[in-house]
């Protein structure tokens, strides 16, 4: 598997160039790759079919989420099989008795929650933890479809009022400063609804026909 993930990796450029011509589908491989650790990332990729395509921005959340969420499997097999024994290679036992403790208390929300943040959160670890400590499958592949549908649909708001630089923005500064990232984001969030609201009323508005004599 190590082998298949080295060797997509090195030709992302290229499978990126055939597959985000197959439109929807396209995005679903791409999210499904992106999830395994390949190397293409696709935030920008939904960000560019949202700005082209702006009407079927909820078919581009559903399709990446599925696919993330999909892809996710794979890691899951990986994490399952190698049991907690693998965790215990990757991290120092402090972080891994945190891990832990965050999945007993609140199993559903320590996968969901990091599944809505943008990278460069190290998520395939969490996915992993997820796996080991033994998640139910079915609540584990619900938890990363939601987290992923709301930021994708936050990505999706973003993109529709500031344009598809916002992404390189938001990767740039999160490798900086991920707290202030995210409280940088929220407001982001809040204004882009607030301008996207104005919008959608002007637009009511100067469709209503005038009467003025």
């Amino acid at each position: 598997m190590h082998s298949l993930v080295k060797f997509l990796g090195k030709y992302s450029g290229w499978l990126k160039k055939v597959l985000i011509p197959l439109g929807p589908w396209g995005v679903l491989i791409i999210a499904v790759l992106d999830s395994v650790g390949v190397g293409i990332p696709i935030d920008p990729v939904v960000a560019t079919f949202v700005y082209l395509k702006p009407h079927l921005f909820w078919l581009y959340i559903l399709i990446a989420s599925a696919g993330s969420a999909l892809g996710c499997m794979v890691l899951y097999f990986v994490g399952y099989k190698g049991g907690e024994a693998l965790l215990e290679k990757r991290m120092s036992k402090e972080r891994f008795e945190k891990i832990k403790k965050s999945f007993e208390n609140h199993e559903f929300l320590a996968l969901m929650f990091p599944a809505m943040l943008p990278p460069p959160t190290p998520y395939k670890l969490i996915v992993l933890s997820a796996a080991a400590f033994e998640m139910d499958w079915h609540n584990f592949l619900f938890a990363i479809f939601l987290g992923r549908v709301a930021r994708f649909t936050i990505l999706s708001i973003l993109v529709m009022v500031f344009g598809p630089q916002i992404v390189s923005l938001i990767t740039t500064m999160a490798r900086q400063h991920l707290p202030a990232t995210l409280a940088g984001l929220g407001i982001l969030i809040l204004l882009g609804v607030l301008i996207w609201k104005l919008r959608l009323r002007r637009q009511k508005d100067n469709a209503q026909p005038s009467f003025g004599t």
